[in-house]
């Protein structure tokens, strides 16, 4: 099974980090201008709500570990979001996994460009800096 795999050091301590990759609030800042959080679940969704990705979270180590199960989503059903911080220096090396791919599809390939993506949105709302979740208009947006 393939997988997507990205690092991006951030000049922030890691429990802020944990704090924008674990919480629907956090993902709010980077990810998506739609999410809604249930007891066990936070919904991310494109698309005026035609695309929703259901995740529930399935390790929650504050503040190296945040990993994540997809059980919605086309190609995203069964594939797992892993986080993981590592303190760095003055700040926390970020590594990243969308693990557990069925195929190298076409999907897979623009999935793995938007991630990169994301990376600098984390990175940035870590740091405190302007960047924002994709809106529908963003060109990466799945």
């Amino acid at each position: 099974m393939p997988d997507i795999r990205h690092s991006i050091q951030i000049v922030a301590p890691a429990e802020a980090v944990y704090a924008i990759v674990s919480t629907a609030k956090g993902w709010a800042g980077w990810w998506a201008a739609d999410i809604t959080e249930s007891e066990s679940t936070i919904q991310v969704a494109f698309f005026n709500r035609q695309t929703i990705y259901r995740l529930r979270p399935t390790v929650r180590e504050a503040p190296c570990r945040s990993e994540w199960i997809c059980e919605t989503g086309a190609e995203w059903s069964g594939t797992r979001l892993l986080f993981r911080l590592d303190r760095s220096g003055t700040g926390t090396l970020l590594r990243f996994t969308h693990a557990d791919w069925m195929a190298d599809t076409a999907y897979f390939v623009n999935c793995t460009t938007t991630w990169g993506e994301l990376m600098f949105r984390i990175k940035a709302a870590a740091e405190g800096k302007p960047r924002g979740p994709l809106f529908l208009t963003d060109s990466l947006a799945y």
